[in-house]
């Protein structure tokens, strides 16, 4: 137990969420950690969401339901629930709508950061399908300085900064800087972590305290369609390197995400990706100051091919899958 425990604010955002919205509220409702209010942002569902958020605000008075009047991004939403944090709150929460946490997340991750201050964020591992991920900090270390973790997940290609769910931020860090999240892409919530953490600590709890779940409807299914992931990469090494590393290390990265993404993009060629990804990837370099370069994306087709090649078997499943995902 934490003397005179501190209040959390929990929000959790949702558009047709009626699939495991129920779980995910269950979920907070069953932290040991009982101070806590706890606010469901309704983004405009056309399901039974709203009706079964209401249904739980009618039992728990620390619920409250918050409805958009318009439909707005995934990370739009994400602002709207920042906002709504109450004054008297000193830590925020995010818990996905597709998510749960375990009963002593709360607990394990307040506990950490009333005990060292000067952390703004605190993560911990998260479980998706199978495997536990962001293990990329030695289990050693449960408090570093936000400078040395944005310098080592850049240059040494750590798994350290997970999605909101897997994260809990300090309520003051939020309500400094409106809107939280700037970026608006995809990997906004990442680039929040490299922007907020020059000054600050960040915390980390070596266990498991949330589940991702996996299914075609959210978000990162579209992030892998388009792999964004590839551009969010060089967007990291062309934004945040000059902020934490020297010249050559920034060049260094630069230039690995480069050719990471370029690769990427070979790889999209044979597996006849449409004019959505190619219009998605052409407008998305030219945003960050990094064009596609079409020779690099030749180059890269012939040697994917090449590669497959050498292994027809896998080459042939390869082509399989795509096809069998295209007709799907």
């Amino acid at each position: 137990m934490i003397p005179n425990a501190p209040l959390v604010t929990v929000v959790t955002i949702v558009y047709n969420g009626e699939k495991y919205l129920a779980e995910c509220i269950e979920s907070v409702l069953a932290q040991t950690y009982r101070n806590l209010e706890y606010v469901i942002v309704n983004n405009c569902s056309t399901d039974s969401t709203l009706e079964i958020a209401r249904e739980y605000a009618a039992k728990d008075e620390r619920i409250r339901v918050v409805c958009n009047d318009r439909h707005v991004t995934v990370m739009e939403n994400y602002n709207i629930g920042f906002r709504s944090l109450s004054s008297e709150s000193k830590y925020c929460k995010m818990v996905d709508a597709d998510d749960w946490i375990t009963p002593d997340c709360l607990s394990k991750m307040v506990g950490l950061m009333e005990a060292h201050p000067t952390i703004a964020i605190v993560g911990a591992y998260q479980l998706e399908g199978d495997k536990v991920q962001w293990k990329g900090l030695p289990p050693s270390v449960e408090k570093i300085s936000g400078k040395e973790a944005c310098r080592i997940s850049l240059m040494d290609d750590l798994s350290i900064f997970g999605p909101p769910t897997s994260n809990l931020y300090r309520a003051d860090l939020i309500r400094k800087h409106d809107p939280f999240y700037s970026v608006l892409e995809p990997h906004g919530d990442i680039c929040a972590n490299y922007e907020y953490l020059q000054h600050d600590d960040f915390g980390f709890v070596h266990e498991t305290l949330s589940v991702r779940r996996v299914h075609h409807g959210r978000e990162t299914t579209r992030v892998e369609e388009l792999c964004m992931d590839a551009v969010a990469e060089v967007d990291y090494a062309s934004k945040y390197g000059p902020m934490y590393l020297n010249t050559v290390e920034q060049d260094a990265i630069l230039k690995r995400a480069l050719k990471r993404y370029h690769r990427r993009l070979g790889g999209a060629v044979l597996k006849m990706k449409g004019q959505d990804f190619w219009r998605y990837q052409s407008a998305r370099m030219r945003e960050i100051g990094h064009p596609i370069s079409w020779a690099k994306v030749v180059w890269e087709t012939v040697k994917e091919a090449m590669r497959e090649m050498k292994s027809p078997k896998a080459g042939y499943q390869k082509l399989e899958r795509v096809l069998k995902g295209k007709m799907s």
